[in-house]
């Protein structure tokens, strides 16, 4: 690769060079430790005399800017002078705005890899050792196979039409979901369909209504876009239909597997649901993020699946079957609305990735994905089995669980005041990863407890690090 330098005429060359190189460290364009071309090199890219390159390092070496290595060449100097000052946000025009994207919290950010503790109960991650390797290197080395065998044009913003096929059959078989491959826009995870979705239903100052507690980066999402959120409160049966209020253009909600409680949603409650967004204009958007887990009693149909009038965006994820790296998700548009969210895709990135997506589709249509379930289920249920019974059992003192019979992760509702912060603080001390519940509410009262996520922590690993907890719940009163 060459270093950018653009000589222009004859003259000052040496001069040319020399600003050139210099402003490119005082810039950080060339980074302190950054090798520099052989001085012979760098003169023939540039067609100008090896003696002017030279000259130019020695002078830039006794600056400081750059030093000689014997037998390995001329490097910046790790010791450079610092950069210009730059703009900060507050010099900006848009400061204000960049305050405002700076004060979204983020609740559910996972931890960098060298933060993961020993003992992990945060939620959305999967189990490590039941990803199937074999089968998704094979599945990738097809798709490598298949991107080789392509004419090197873009592909569709939809997504390519072996997933979004295999997907609608997938579904159609796991969730009722009544859809064809033509219904199916492919995103980069369950998140950037939320946001295809606000971009084009949602104006600035448009209310949308959601359960409160609810998905925290959904909400931000909505306020990002400069929508008003209205927070409605959820019972035992689902939210709370009647409260949802006049003006409602979007309503989320997370009906299978309610988030953060993880209670699902009535018969009654999804009937209702329906008729109050007829009657509004207002789409809904079915996250339905992990119900393929699903552990007690008969399985429900998704909302979209009862959806006649084409209001209801089912909206999935594999990050929660397979792996959050992964990065796919997918929507399950209604008519009136797929054409502007397919025009909003492919403005946003053009498509997802296809070598994922040619991974996938192989990987659902071999069965592999369905196995790939069925072998998590069996782990999830032990893991929730065990959690139940401590929280049941030595538990009981402090936390009740929140009946629920699906995903993979549960909430414990204190049930006499506890010191969340202290007990988190306390519990990382000994590897143990714990996360609160009460950032989930917004304006309804806040019930103080625990989001217990059981995909990234092993069975044999819960009973240690619950009785961690257990004996800093006795420490701290």
């Amino acid at each position: 690769m060459e270093l950018h330098v653009v000589i222009n005429g004859r003259k000052d060359l040496a001069e040319q060079l020399y600003q050139q190189l210099r402003e490119a460290i005082a810039t950080g364009r060339l980074s302190a430790g950054a090798q520099l071309p052989p001085s012979r090199l760098l003169a023939e890219q540039l067609g100008i005399s090896r003696k002017t390159v030279s000259d130019t390092y020695a002078t830039l070496t006794y600056e400081g800017l750059l030093i000689g290595k014997i037998g390995r060449g001329t490097f910046v100097n790790a010791w450079a002078p610092q950069p210009n000052r730059v703009q900060t946000a507050t010099d900006l025009a848009c400061a204000a705005n960049l305050g405002k994207w700076a004060a979204l919290p983020s609740p559910m950010g996972h931890p960098a890899r060298e933060e993961i503790l020993r003992y992990e109960f945060i939620g959305g991650a999967t189990t490590r050792h039941q990803f199937p390797q074999d089968e998704w290197r094979r599945c990738t080395q097809d798709a490598l196979r298949r991107i080789a065998q392509n004419s090197g044009f873009y592909s569709q913003p939809e997504g390519v039409p072996a997933l979004r096929d295999a997907i609608a059959g997938h579904i159609a078989f796991s969730r009722g979901v009544k859809c064809g491959a033509r219904d199916i826009v492919v995103t980069n995870g369950a998140q950037q369909a939320l946001d295809l979705l606000a971009r084009v239903v949602l104006e600035p100052g448009s209310l949308v209504a959601m359960e409160d507690p609810g998905y925290s980066p959904a909400r931000q999402l909505f306020v990002a876009m400069g929508a008003r959120v209205a927070s409605v409160a959820v019972d035992e049966q689902g939210l709370q239909v009647d409260q949802i209020p006049d003006g409602t253009r979007l309503i989320y909600v997370t009906p299978s597997h309610q988030f953060p409680l993880g209670m699902p949603m009535s018969q009654a409650r999804r009937e209702a649901l329906l008729d109050r967004a007829i009657a509004l204009g207002a789409i809904i958007i079915e996250d339905d993020y992990d119900s393929e887990f699903r552990y007690e009693g008969r399985p429900t149909d998704s909302l979209q699946s009862m959806d006649t009038r084409g209001v209801v965006t089912y909206v999935g994820t594999f990050s929660k079957t397979l792996s959050p790296e992964l990065r796919l998700g997918y929507a399950v548009l209604p008519p009136a609305i797929y054409g502007a969210v397919l025009k909003a895709k492919q403005l946003t990135d053009q498509h997802s990735a296809t070598l994922p997506q040619w991974a996938l589709a192989k990987f659902i249509s071999e069965g592999y994905l369905l196995k790939h379930i069925r072998r998590c289920h069996g782990v999830y249920a032990g893991r929730r089995e065990r959690i139940l019974q401590r929280l049941a059992g030595d538990l009981s003192p402090w936390f009740e669980a929140v009946p629920t019979v699906a995903g993979f992760h549960l909430a414990a509702l204190c049930k006499v005041p506890v010191n969340i912060p202290l007990l988190m603080e306390r519990a990382r001390q000994v590897e143990v990863g714990l996360y609160p519940l009460d950032v989930f509410f917004h304006d309804k009262p806040v019930r103080s407890g625990l989001i217990l996520g059981f995909g990234a922590i092993e069975t044999l690993d819960i009973d240690p690090a619950l009785d961690k907890v257990r004996d800093i719940l006795l420490q701290i009163g």
